[in-house]
């Protein structure tokens, strides 16, 4: 091989190329950011901390992502553009030295219930495509192997406009993989028709008991009344034959009911889609309920919840198909793939082992092809994302991640750590937002927000080393070496929960007795099988409060406020003093301005640039009409009162003539969990993670319960707002109820009256009790990783 000679002599002085090492950010204001001017070091790691709610991810999300995406997006025609969301610019004087940014979030992939690990990171795709080639008996194309397609069969007569035209017969086949039965979904739903209505009643004395089903509503219960097939007079269980058939499953049909034109079809299908069809998360509480109550799933008894088709489960590579390659652990089907040695297919065979072997890299090997994505926590989901960036021979990127150790054990942080530094060596610039110590110590750069949060944070107070950080005077300095110390003295249990014989998911037959009264810790490496254990085995019933990771949903209408049933009381007082309609109060209902709708600002569509929203003059953004700011509370309006703090509004209504206990309440409880500079009517949306987690809390607090099932608490939380936490967990023990926290956190652990750890690995290589006990045996003993940690975290 030939290699050119180099001649030229390197330039001592400084290529201008060269001189673009920063990103520089000056009067950055978006969301609480305070005029923010920084310059980021590229090819560095750089970790931005601070309390939560301090503006590090309006920052790096919000500003700095935001505008490097916005930016790529305007290369594009504006054709392509419009098929593009569109992103705003953000509140910024000068960003300048962007590179291309990819974003790696902890947002919750899809819960559509055909979306699995396999589909979302392409090894599916890859396993089709090996199967179609070498998979006998042959059985077609890689859709052949695919649970979303289904198999089509057609023939007819086609009209070929060639020269003369001509009608010639043409068959048309398309082999899918899809199981037929449960159409991919890998479940059947069967729905207990007890649950849809009272079959001893008539149609017109109100048979149905489907929530929302008003006796004269148009759409429900008028249509089948009124529709020509049924006798609304008649009880339900005396239809005939015909009859049922025509209320439960008749297909859709056009039908006149009081000159108007409306669609008929049966109950079954019509429940299908108006209820089964959505996300049962996103659905009301006492929806959900109904949902739950009336209908069951059930693994397909056609392809045994592999969601293949016969044919597709019967062609076979050295004995397994791709059903059984999809079911199989990832570090198992990694060490499968590596043992197939065929020339015609090594490409794709190599494509697939680097794919494999990133999840076992990533710590996620315990998990199988076939997992359902919804049903990933957000630290997994975050993983999952990163694998396809792993291996890419990309450099001069930036790689943005939000809280990459969320979910992780601290035996797994140092894996995260090393793919972190590993992307950073290749010459990428590494932006993490992150509140772990043992993340924060390894970066090259660092920047602290602060010095509180909310209204009090959106400043930069430090920048600088892991060195310079730990002698500054900011919160994440001072917290930076803390560690919890072991309980001198732990609760006594009151009880037991007993648990026998637990195989959720990888747990092998285990016996447990978790004690109540205490404050209880269940932790282990990631996927050794805590939530399995303890979602899967406590039964969610009355006097089980479970708060989990579950994202909160909602508009930018929607607030803390709203979102705690606060506004309620609230309303109620207003109307009270003055005289007036509650409704009045709502900027979603008969308050608000007429010209914004109660949004406050209105928002202009311009295809695919931008839209813009702008102040609304008519109500200048209070969301209410003119008249209804009339009205007064001790001497505040109801404008006034959204745009306080819940520590204002906790006085306000605490005495004196605004004086209401049960808004004092709910208030007392955002307080509790450390959210007293919230604004009551700051929306949703721009909330961070830890803030949303603990409005949750909160919100699950007022719930009556004994036992209160918490699954990693302090997500999102920094240094200091664990100390918050821990005294919250106190209070909720002290006060007689039983505590069950899923955590990593050694903080927790140490804090902890009893703890179970599982383990001793991930996947199959867990699912077992490997120690119950106090905290203090456990860091003794150093018998499992946990306790090793434990260990070295108190010092002991």
């Amino acid at each position: 091989m030939s290699k050119a000679t180099r001649t030229d002599t390197r330039s001592p002085a400084q290529h201008v190329a060269d001189r673009h090492g920063l990103i520089r950010v000056h009067g950055a204001r978006e969301n609480n950011l305070k005029d923010v001017s920084i310059e980021i070091p590229k090819r560095r790691l750089t970790v931005f901390t601070g309390v939560s709610g301090s503006g590090k991810s309006s920052l790096v999300f919000d500003t700095i992502a935001a505008e490097s995406q916005r930016l790529i997006n305007e290369t594009y025609s504006a054709f392509v553009q419009g098929f593009m969301p569109t992103l705003a610019r953000p509140e910024v004087d000068v960003l300048d030295g962007l590179t291309t940014a990819i974003i790696v979030d902890q947002q919750r992939m899809g819960t559509d219930p055909r979306s699995t690990v396999g589909t979302a990171t392409d090894a599916n795709a890859m396993l089709r495509i090996l199967f179609s080639r070498l998979g006998q008996p042959h059985i077609g194309s890689p859709g052949a192997f695919a649970f979303n397609v289904a198999s089509v069969r057609a023939s007819g007569a086609i009209t070929v406009e060639r020269g003369a035209k001509k009608t010639v017969k043409q068959t048309f086949s398309r082999t899918g993989g899809m199981c037929p039965n449960c159409e991919g979904r890998g479940t059947v739903s069967d729905i207990d028709l007890t649950q849809l209505y009272d079959d001893s009643k008539s149609i017109a004395e109100g048979a149905f008991t489907i929530p929302g089903w008003k006796s004269d509503s148009w759409w429900t219960v008028r249509l089948y009344a009124e529709s020509g097939f049924l006798d609304p007079d008649k009880p339900i269980r005396k239809y005939t034959k015909k009859e049922m058939q025509d209320f439960l499953h008749r297909e859709p049909t056009k039908v006149k009911v009081e000159g108007v034109n409306l669609t008929y079809e049966g109950l079954i299908p019509k429940i299908q889609k108006s209820f089964l069809s959505k996300d049962k998360e996103a659905m009301q509480p006492h929806i959900r309920a109904f949902v739950e109550r009336a209908v069951t799933f059930t693994v397909c008894p056609d392809c045994d919840g592999t969601r293949l088709s016969e044919a597709a489960r019967s062609s076979k590579i050295k004995g397994i198909s791709i059903a059984d390659a999809c079911a199989m652990q990832i570090s198992d089907l990694a060490a499968w793939v590596r043992e197939l040695d065929e020339p015609s297919v090594a490409p794709l065979l190599s494509s697939l082992r680097h794919t494999l072997d990133s999840f076992v890299g990533i710590g996620l090997g315990y998990l199988s092809l076939e997992r359902p994505s919804g049903t990933l926590s957000g630290g997994e989901a975050q993983r999952v994302k990163m694998i396809r960036h792993l291996g890419s021979s990309l450099t001069d990127v930036t790689y943005v991640f939000d809280e990459p150790t969320t979910g992780l054990h601290p035996h797994d942080i140092q894996r995260m750590n090393d793919l972190l530094l590993r992307l950073r060596d290749k010459g990428n610039t590494v932006l993490v937002v992150e509140h772990k110590p043992e993340t924060i110590v390894i970066a090259d750069h660092v920047v602290d927000l602060g010095p509180g949060a909310g209204t009090a944070g959106g400043a930069v107070c430090f920048e600088g080393t892991v060195e310079g950080l730990r002698g500054a005077g900011t919160i994440t300095g001072r917290h930076f070496d803390d560690r919890a110390a072991l309980k001198e003295t732990v609760r006594k249990p009151t009880g037991t929960l007993e648990i026998r014989g637990a195989t959720t998911h990888n747990l092998r037959d285990v016996d447990v007795d978790i004690p109540l009264g205490v404050l209880t810790v269940v932790t282990g490496v990631a996927g050794s099988g805590k939530s399995s254990l303890v979602h899967g085995s406590i039964p969610a019933g009355e006097g089980v409060v479970t708060v989990d990771q579950g994202a909160i949903r909602g508009s930018r209408r929607s607030n803390p406020a709203t979102y705690t049933g606060l506004l309620d009381p609230i309303r109620k007082a207003f109307a009270k003093a003055n005289g007036v309609k509650p409704a009045l109060f709502s900027a979603n209902s008969e308050g608000a301005c007429p010209t914004c709708n109660g949004a406050g600002v209105i928002y202009t569509d311009l295809a695919m640039m931008a839209g813009v929203a702008t102040p609304c003059e008519e109500c200048e953004g209070k969301r209410f009409q003119a008249s209804v700011l009339d009205h007064h509370l001790g001497g505040r309006d109801i404008s006034e009162v959204l745009a306080m703090s819940v520590t204002e509004a906790e006085e306000f209504f605490g005495d004196g003539e605004a004086r209401t206990p049960a808004a004092h309440r709910i208030l007392g409880r955002l307080a509790d969990v450390g959210l007293g500079y919230l604004c009551l009517g700051q929306p949703l949306t721009t909330l961070s993670g830890g803030e949303r987690q603990r409005l949750k809390l909160a919100t699950h607090m007022a719930t009556d319960g004994g036992v209160y099932i918490l699954d990693e608490p302090t997500t999102g939380l920094h240094l200091a707002d664990v100390e918050h936490l821990l005294g919250l967990l106190d209070r909720l023990v002290d006060s007689g109820k039983s505590v069950i926290v899923i955590e990593h956190h050694q903080a927790v652990m140490a804090h902890a009256d009893w703890i179970v750890d599982l383990g001793p690995g991930a996947g199959h290589d867990g699912g077992r009790i490997v120690f119950e006990g106090t905290p203090a045996d456990l860091a003794a003993a150093r018998s499992t990783l946990t306790g090793e940690h434990l260990a070295d975290y108190v010092g002991t």
